[in-house]
């Protein structure tokens, strides 16, 4: 099994890159939905959340308001950083059961990991590979405001909460362009996804085997 981390700031395109990757076979982790899944009403995720910043972050049928707990958040460093603090285990324990159900349906499968803070949680090591997908600050913040709504403020708020294109390039594999037009992704997507087929192939071919057939590298706690 390949472990393949995939990242991006916000704005770069990751959500189309790993749409795509589906469509190719790869097996998605999204970390941002698991995120979801583990602060849902009666979890103790949520009543941690709760806990750190308030009753003010919940909407009237006590679900989370993820835009009012964002605005808490993302110009605030510390704030940001108690929050992951809170949910990034959660996620963690969900993405390594959800890797291991994948390894045991198929052993030579790609696993691909949605991270969207990859780069600022130090997680590059955890992975095979690791794709970023790459746009410049200026496509960013005119996608942020134009195809998200967001004020031109806050488009840049969340920004600079992440890592700069400078440190994500620097823990990347293979780097994805995602500059210009949305028709010429499609045709890059599926060069890396060949390019991580053959890299899982030769990596299940160099796994040592053991006398039952079990092959050490099927161990979804290796990368």
């Amino acid at each position: 099994m390949l472990k393949v981390g995939l990242t991006g700031g916000i704005g770069a395109g990751k959500s189309e890159v790993s749409r795509l990757l589906a469509e190719q076979g790869a097996v998605i982790v999204d970390a941002d939905r698991i995120a979801r899944e583990v602060v849902e009403p009666g979890t103790p995720g949520l009543a941690a959340v709760v806990a750190e910043f308030g009753e003010e972050v919940l909407t009237s049928d006590g679900s989370l308001d993820r835009a009012r707990l964002g605005s808490l958040v993302f110009a605030d460093p510390d704030r940001l950083a108690a929050l992951n603090a809170l949910v990034h285990p959660a996620v963690g324990e969900r993405s390594a059961q959800l890797e291991r159900e994948a390894a045991e349906a198929d052993p030579q499968a790609v696993v691909v990991h949605d991270v969207p803070l990859l780069t600022e949680n130090g997680l590059a090591p955890l992975y095979d590979r690791v794709v970023v997908v790459d746009a410049s600050p200026e496509t960013q913040l005119e996608r942020l405001v134009r195809l998200r709504g967001m004020a031109e403020e806050e488009a840049r708020a969340r920004m600079a909460a992440q890592a700069d294109r400078e440190q994500r390039l620097a823990v990347a594999d293979i780097v994805i362009d995602n500059d210009g037009p949305l028709e010429g992704l499609a045709p890059r997507v599926r060069e890396v996804w060949e390019q991580l087929r053959e890299a899982g192939r030769r990596q299940a071919d160099a796994a040592p085997h053991t006398g039952s057939g079990t092959g050490a590298g099927a161990d979804p706690g290796s990368g």
